[in-house]
């Protein structure tokens, strides 16, 4: 007697970026989501960038070599990037091993980060002395929150450009802007323009985001951290009203 083997699909994919309207929108707004939030932060706490880590990096070399102290935040930055990407791939380990797409609840916990960002700093007041240690705390939250998007985009959304990282992603514009334009093969011209038109609008809402953020950061303060926790909040609705999770089109 031959013996029948039920196959199951599986319960946990990746979902992809082309697998609905929503799904092809999520990177837009989380890249307004980084550059609003890195420009609040760099003009709200001492040059303190949330999504841009490499600027930390620099911010606090300058400090070291030239013999001035460093700020705090810009010292606990990297190091809290860090241990905030590794928490969450195990939080997103721990969900695939459980049946459970990574996604949604990646997406809830940015937006729980960055509404502890606003509350701290909004409960300050417009200004706040940013080595306060209520300063310091809320801008961790805010690095903590940009780790967390890096990563779900990295693990949760399949093909999609990073929304934080824009020397990558203009690197890569221009490199498949050129292969459109010169390209002889067929095959690798549509590749090409196909990451291109993925990319442009991760590029553009970033750019969106700063200015955004920046402006609304001069008229009210911290207290302009409520536009990216908003947009968090929308982009949690974009996910939960969309069928992009559970791998369509896989």
């Amino acid at each position: 007697m031959s013996e029948i083997v039920e196959r199951r699909p599986p319960r946990f994919r990746t979902p992809l970026v082309e697998s609905s309207l929503n799904a092809k929108l999520l990177p837009t707004v989380l890249s307004v989501i980084a550059g609003s939030v890195d420009a609040i932060g760099f003009l709200g706490l001492d040059g303190l960038f949330t999504a841009h880590v490499t600027g930390n990096l620099v911010i606090l070399a300058a400090h070291l070599v030239s013999g001035s102290g460093a700020p705090v935040a810009s010292m606990l930055s990297v190091p809290v990037f860090v241990v905030a990407l590794g928490l969450t791939r195990l939080l997103a380990g721990a969900l695939a091993r459980i049946g459970f797409a990574s996604l949604r609840p990646l997406l809830l916990l940015q937006f729980l980060l960055l509404a502890g960002f606003f509350v701290l700093c909004a409960s300050a007041g417009p200004r706040l002395d940013p080595d306060a240690t209520k300063a310091i705390l809320a801008g961790m939250l805010g690095v903590s929150a940009m780790a967390v998007q890096n990563a779900l985009v990295q693990i949760s959304l399949k093909g999609a450009p990073s929304t934080a990282v824009m020397t990558t992603n203009i690197t890569r514009f221009m490199m498949d802007a050129g292969d459109v334009m010169l390209g002889r093969k067929p095959a690798d011209v549509a590749k090409a323009r196909g990451r291109a038109m993925r990319t442009w609008p991760a590029i553009v809402g970033f750019a969106v985001g700063c200015g955004l953020g920046a402006t609304c950061e001069m008229a009210i303060g911290l207290r302009s951290l409520v536009l990216p926790a908003g947009l968090a909040l929308l982009a949690v609705a974009m996910e939960m009203t969309a069928d992009i999770e559970g791998g369509r089109g896989s």
